[in-house]
């Protein structure tokens, strides 16, 4: 089988070719919002809201809604919850997630174990990307649009905001308005990715492919380049590997985006582990000696 088979054969089939359209979209608006998110700080956000939207989607299955409407609701009760926690209490922000996305979380796992039903719910937890139907691309394709649009209309104050709140307030901006919209974003973002990878994976593709271009870019605008470029590559890669043999899509495709990371964190020409020695060794080499 020549190498041009490789490519095509996956094609062949509607369930693949929806697999990789979806994975692109939910990679690059997830990679996008990640750079984001890397700067911020708010890795750990990331894995609670992707957490905590699993007891929408298996009540919105119970009721006969859409997933993404009970996911998108149980995205921003979960964001709302943790500033309430955080702002009436004592509790810092790190104990404020842990407790909320892991309470909602369990009450997830509680709903899928007493819901009778003859869809193996357990796909919204592992992710079930070649059961996407094209209701599913379409509904993802929408979510996906709002948020890019969204960012980009927004990039330089978010930007700014990720970089000095206190700027951002001084010029006008109101930097709790801009920290909402980003949850926003996050809230809808992770119901796109939830479909691909499912709830355990989802805070992967929303910080390893910005992690990775973090190493790799010194401006921000490049790595609102890198990150999508670098996770609809691996993405693309994941899902190929899963045909070829046979394994877990959702798992390949962040499995892909890790070693694409632990390349760049080795290799990286500036910031990777070892080119950073090179330079150093360099430096000191061109150290004349007294």
């Amino acid at each position: 089988m020549n190498p041009l088979d490789w490519l095509v054969e996956p094609l062949a089939y509607d369930f693949m070719v929806r697999a990789l359209v979806t994975t692109v979209i939910a990679a690059i608006v997830c990679a996008l919002l990640s750079c984001w998110l890397v700067l911020v700080g708010w890795s750990l956000m990331g894995d609670a809201v992707s957490h905590a939207v699993l007891p929408g989607v298996v009540i919105a299955y119970i009721v006969g809604a859409p997933f993404a409407i009970g996911a998108v609701v149980f995205g921003f009760l979960a964001v709302a919850l943790i500033g309430v926690v955080r702002g009436t209490s004592r509790v810092k922000e790190d104990a404020a997630i842990g407790v909320v996305f892991t309470t909602l979380f369990a009450l997830g796992l509680i709903l899928i174990s007493v819901t009778p039903s003859q869809t193996d719910l357990n796909h919204i937890i592992f992710g079930n990307i070649l059961g996407v139907s094209a209701a599913d691309l379409i509904q993802i394709a929408v979510l996906a649009g709002i948020v890019l649009v969204v960012l980009v209309l927004k990039r330089r104050d978010l930007t700014l905001y990720a970089f000095d709140p206190t700027h951002a307030h001084a010029i006008g901006l109101n930097p709790r308005v801009l920290g909402a919209l980003l949850l926003g974003m996050l809230a809808l973002t992770a119901v796109v990715a939830l479909q691909v990878v499912g709830v355990v994976l989802v805070v992967a593709m929303l910080i390893t492919p910005g992690a990775t271009a973090y190493l790799l870019a010194d401006r921000f605008g490049h790595m609102l380049v890198l990150a999508p470029s670098i996770s609809a590559l691996c993405s693309v890669v994941g899902v190929y590997l899963s045909y070829w043999i046979d394994a877990s899509p959702g798992g390949l495709v962040v499995l892909t985006q890790g070693a694409a990371f632990a390349l760049v964190y080795l290799f990286g020409p500036r910031h990777g582990l070892l080119g950073r020695r090179l330079a150093s060794r360099r430096r000191r080499e061109a150290v004349p000696v007294p």
